[in-house]
């Protein structure tokens, strides 16, 4: 897919915003920033992590460095579907990313051992090292949302993405299920997300500050485990002929149930 990059290193700030702070935003940054080509994107991700979701925990532990690995399409793939597999890593705030391309097939395969992929370049290394770094990695939580990308008008190095309808899933650990899933936001929120290679825009700083917009924490994968856990705790404590209807009513919820 022309047009997207494969290495990123930037500072990422996220942001919850409710429905008239996103619409009051989006007039403010008129001459700032405008949507890119893409216009509104649906994004299916796959996150891969060890059975004892090591990778999540660690992560939510706010360590100095973290990592992550997953699996992303811009859409619902088929088979041959462009697809890409990409680490993020964050040192002391700032975010590397690394990804290659690969048939969404073939991706999946080799992510879970099945095949390798035809290319070889430093970031396939990287990521085979990150594979035999974390023994037992599979298929972990599928994560999607809608997203609205916006480019710096003067500065080509300023994005800020909207991301709405947040969905996770733990079940149908594959893409091309599409967005099925439990949403993560309320209704009408967007999380924000300013990404910055330099100093942060000062301009965006008196905006932000006068439609009382301010910096918070939200990991999508982080969210996600952290409903699945509090779910699971709460089934603990029930009976097990209530725990089987809670179970049942989730899984309807979600679609799930046959």
């Amino acid at each position: 897919m022309q047009g997207f990059q494969d290495v990123f290193k930037r500072t990422e700030i996220k942001y919850i915003l409710r429905i008239d702070q996103y619409e009051a935003l989006m007039e403010r940054l008129q001459g700032i920033a405008k949507i890119d080509q893409y216009g509104e994107t649906d994004i299916l991700n796959i996150y891969y992590d060890t059975p004892e979701f090591s990778l999540i925990r660690s992560s939510l532990e706010k360590p100095v460095y973290k990592e992550k690995l997953r699996l992303r399409s811009y859409g619902i793939p088929k088979e041959e579907t462009t697809s890409f597999i990409e680490i993020k890593k964050k040192y002391k705030g700032v975010v590397y990313k690394r990804r290659i391309d690969a048939p969404y097939s073939r991706a999946k395969g080799y992510l879970e051992g099945r095949n390798d992929l035809l290319q070889k370049s430093q970031i396939k290394s990287e990521i085979d090292a990150f594979r035999t770094g974390y023994q037992g990695l599979r298929p972990a939580m599928a994560i999607s949302y809608k997203r609205i990308a916006l480019a710096g008008i003067q500065d080509p190095n300023l994005r800020i993405t909207f991301d709405r309808q947040i969905r996770w899933r733990t079940d149908r650990l594959d893409l091309r299920a599409g967005a099925a899933g439990e949403d993560l936001l309320k209704e009408g929120e967007r999380l924000m997300e300013v990404k910055i290679a330099n100093a942060f825009p000062m301009e965006l700083s008196r905006i932000f500050s006068e439609l009382g917009i301010f910096p918070g924490s939200f990991s999508k994968y982080g969210e996600g485990y952290l409903t699945m856990m509090k779910r699971s705790a709460a089934v603990a404590c029930q009976t097990p002929d209530a725990a089987a209807a809670s179970e049942l009513g989730n899984r309807e919820n979600l679609g799930y149930a046959s």
